[in-house]
C-alpha cells in the first residue's frame, strides 16, 4: 500500500473501477464485484518462456534444442515460471499444457513429463491438449474453463499451471511394417534392423507429411497461396510484411523487450569447455533487406509469393504461465498480469485455413464487449505472410489499426513452434500491455485443417 493511501497498484490508477477495495460501494455492488471476481479468470505475474531455437544452425547443423524433447522443453517453462511466480507451488491444482505432435518417445506423457520435469508434485493431475497450431491458446482457455466450471478444480488448490511445448525436431518413420517380415521374422514389437528392410525402402518425414491437410487436399503453404490470390497480395506486399516482422523483432530483441518473458536455457559443452546460453529468438536476421528477400524463390508453387523468407520459422520452444480467478489471486496477494476478458474459436474453410483468426477475433471481442477500434496490440501468428496479410485486412475492417499488429514482429522472424505458439504469444502480449500502459490486447493464430483461435487480454499490471 502506498504511504498516502493511493492504489496498492498501476492498474488502479489507470482504471479505479479495478479497485480491490470495495468498501465504499453499496452493499449490492459490493456483493457484484466480488462476484465478478470470483468469476475472472487472470494470468498470474512471472510467466517465462523459453528462447525460439531454429530446428537446424545454419540450414546444416542439428539445432541448438535438437537434445531435447518436447516434455523437456515444456518442464523447462514451467520451472522457470514457478521460479519467478509468487505463489506457493502446494496452491497449483492442474496442468494444462498444449502440443501438437508426437514427435518423441516420452511425448504420449505430454503434461504429465512436463509436470513433473517441471518440478510439481505426484499429486498434480496433467492434462495434454491439441489443437494443433492453437494448442497453446487452447491449453489457456482449457485451464480457464476447469477453474470457472468448478467441477474438476481443487478449492484447496485454486491455481492452475497453463501453456505450451513443441520439438519441432519431427523423426524420420517407417509405416506399415507391423505383423510383416521383416528379415527373419515377422515384426511385432521392438526395433527394426535397417539392414534388413527391403532395398528401396523410404522413411517418412514428419515434418512435412504433418503439414499437409488431405481434407483440403493441400499443404498448409498451399492454403496461403489460396488466401494470396483471393486477396490479390503480391509477391512484394509479403516480402514487405516478413522485412516489417524481422526489423520489429530485431528493435524489440535490441531494447530488451523480450527480456522479462525470456528464461535463457544452457547447454552445457560437448568438449568440457564453457556452455553455451541461449538468450535470445534465433531466427531474427540482424540485417533483414527487401531486396535479399526478393531475391529468394518460391518455395511451394511455381509463380507463388511463399517463399522462406516470408513464411514462418521452424523452430523449438515452450511457455508456461499460472492462472488463477481474481478472487483467489487478491487471497493469496499475488500480482495480475492481465485478465483473461474474451476466447473465441471459429472454423473455416481448409483451403483457406489461414482465414480462421478472422472469425475467432469477431468472437472474442464480443464475449470480451470491446469492439476492434479499442485494442492496442494485436499478437498474430504468422504462418505465412499473405496469410496473415489478408487478416490483417479484414481486422481492419473491425477497426484495429495495422499499425497495432504484431509490433514486436512474429512467427516469420521469430518462429512458430506448433504447440507452444498461442502460449508464447500470451505471455508477449501481456507483458506489452504493462511496459507500454495499454489496456487490450488480442492473441489469435490460424490452425490447420480450417479453424481459428483468439483470447482477449485486459492488462492488470
Amino acid at each position: 500500500m502506498q504511504g498516502d493511501g493511493g492504489p496498492r497498484h498501476r492498474h488502479e490508477e489507470l482504471h479505479p473501477e479495478w479497485s480491490a477495495c470495495t468498501c465504499g460501494l453499496p452493499p449490492r455492488m459490493r456483493s457484484e464485484r466480488s462476484m465478478s471476481k470470483q468469476q475472472s479468470i487472470v494470468i498470474l505475474d512471472g510467466g517465462r518462456r523459453t528462447p525460439r531455437a531454429d530446428i537446424l544452425v545454419d540450414n546444416k547443423a542439428p539445432g541448438l534444442f535438437s537434445r531435447f524433447s518436447t516434455t523437456q522443453l515444456g518442464g523447462m517453462a514451467i520451472k522457470a515460471t514457478l521460479g519467478h511466480t509468487k505463489i506457493d507451488p502446494g496452491l497449483i491444482g492442474h496442468v494444462v499444457m498444449g502440443m501438437a505432435q508426437h514427435s518423441h518417445r516420452d511425448s504420449i506423457y505430454g503434461a504429465q513429463g512436463m509436470r513433473w520435469r517441471g518440478g510439481l508434485g505426484k499429486d498434480v493431475p496433467a492434462l495434454t491438449v491439441a489443437r494443433i497450431c492453437g494448442s497453446g491458446a487452447e491449453a489457456i482457455c482449457v485451464g480457464a474453463e476447469i477453474l470457472l466450471a468448478g467441477l474438476r478444480n481443487d478449492e484447496e488448490r485454486p491455481f492452475s499451471v497453463v501453456g505450451g511445448a513443441e520439438s519441432m525436431q519431427y523423426p524420420f518413420s517407417l509405416y506399415d511394417y507391423r505383423g510383416k517380415k521383416v528379415g527373419a521374422a515377422t515384426q511385432k514389437y521392438g526395433p527394426i534392423e535397417a539392414k534388413s528392410l527391403p532395398a528401396g525402402t523410404h522413411l517418412q518425414d514428419m515434418l512435412l507429411m504433418s503439414l499437409y491437410d488431405p481434407s483440403a487436399k493441400m499443404a498448409m503453404a498451399n492454403t496461403a497461396e489460396e488466401l494470396g490470390r483471393r486477396y490479390g497480395i503480391k509477391r512484394e506486399e509479403a516480402d514487405a510484411f516478413a522485412y516489417r516482422s524481422h526489423k520489429n523483432a530485431k528493435a524489440a530483441r535490441d531494447a530488451g523487450h523480450f527480456d522479462e518473458e525470456i528464461e535463457p536455457v544452457s547447454l552445457p559443452s560437448e568438449d568440457g569447455g564453457d556452455p553455451t546460453v541461449v538468450k535470445y529468438d534465433t531466427h531474427i536476421l540482424e540485417d533483414p533487406s527487401p531486396a535479399k528477400m526478393a531475391r529468394l524463390s518460391p518455395a511451394f508453387e511455381a509463380g507463388g509469393i511463399i517463399t522462406a523468407g516470408n513464411a514462418s520459422a521452424v523452430v523449438d520452444g515452450a511457455a508456461a504461465m499460472l492462472i488463477g480467478k481474481e478472487s483467489d489471486a487478491e487471497r493469496h496477494d499475488v500480482r495480475p498480469l492481465a485478465r483473461i476478458a474474451g476466447m473465441g474459436v471459429a472454423a473455416c474453410d481448409p483451403q483457406i485455413m489461414g482465414w480462421g483468426p478472422v472469425p475467432a477475433v469477431k468472437k472474442a471481442l464480443a464475449k470480451a464487449g470491446i469492439e476492434g477500434k479499442d485494442v492496442d496490440i494485436v499478437e498474430i501468428n504468422e504462418a505465412f505472410a499473405p496469410q496473415a496479410l489478408a487478416c490483417v485486412r479484414d481486422f481492419e475492417k473491425m477497426g484495429i489499426d495495422p499499425e497495432r499488429v504484431n509490433p514486436m514482429g512474429n512467427a516469420i522472424a521469430l518462429g512458430h513452434p506448433l504447440g507452444a505458439t498461442g502460449a508464447i504469444l500470451t505471455l508477449t502480449c501481456a507483458y506489452a500491455l504493462r511496459r507500454t500502459k495499454k489496456r487490450y490486447g488480442i492473441v489469435t493464430m490460424c490452425i490447420g485443417g480450417g479453424q481459428g483461435i483468439a483470447l482477449v487480454l485486459e492488462s492488470m499490471g
